[in-house]
């Protein structure tokens, strides 16, 4: 069971470290569902924590429909990330009538070579998630897609998680559960959904807010939970 925190400063990361964290998701504009964050921010957090990192590759919120202007900001932001030593980026392309964006995925893969890819939540803009998941699972460079299920909070939502879970068995493609999840509903919604990865971002910050930073006890609660699973 891996958890994944989402980081928006150097303090964070080394907070969700300290809590028992096995691997940070870096962001900016958290209240836009995140950004690409900045080149320094990038370096340090890369350089002083010892669990992996993978960078947010988003230019902007407008939809996750991309120019080819976007295109060549993004390709130029995962090169950077690559040279930063990062283990790995976070991203998503879709096409105007909700499918993959297969053309701009494979525009954005080329040269991800030794890295991580994590397919974000615009896969919970698709209406056939079960089709995008195989399209998605093409890709070998793609080791897990970030989900809530659809829409709604990922708790309500355990069917079709679960159902994207028994989906990935046999894929090198994960389902990694996120969005609405908090400490109290953690066990009973792995139980129901099998799934072998979680995303936290405001239920392990102080007081639930994403404008306030992570609080380690809060991380620690929820490894102490994904111990019981292994």
């Amino acid at each position: 069971m891996k958890l994944e925190v989402i980081a928006t400063t150097l303090t964070d990361a080394l907070i969700a470290e300290q809590g028992g964290a096995d691997r940070i998701e870096l962001v900016t504009g958290i209240l836009e569902g995140g950004l690409t964050p900045g080149p320094g921010l990038i370096r340090e957090v890369v350089r002083r924590v010892s669990i992996p990192v993978h960078v947010m590759v988003r230019p902007h919120s407008q939809s996750f429909v991309y120019d080819e202007h976007d295109l060549q900001t993004m390709k130029e932001d995962i090169a950077f990330i690559k040279a930063s030593g990062a283990a790995g980026i976070v991203l998503g392309t879709l096409t105007g009538d909700g499918k993959v964006d297969t053309a701009a995925l494979e525009y954005l893969l080329q040269d991800t070579e030794g890295l991580n890819v994590t397919f974000h939540r615009a896969f919970d803009e698709i209406e056939d998630q079960l089709t995008a998941f195989q399209v998605i699972a093409g890709y070998p460079q793609i080791n897990r897609i970030l989900t809530s299920g659809g829409p709604l909070p990922a708790p309500k939502s355990a069917p079709q998680i679960k159902r994207l879970v028994e989906a990935s068995r046999g894929t090198g493609t994960a389902i990694l559960a996120g969005y609405g999840l908090s400490v109290p509903v953690l066990q009973e919604f792995i139980e129901a959904t099998g799934v072998p990865e979680v995303h936290f971002g405001s239920a392990l910050r102080r007081d639930g807010d994403n404008l306030r930073p992570v609080e380690p006890s809060r991380v620690q609660a929820a490894k102490d939970i994904l111990r019981g699973f292994e």
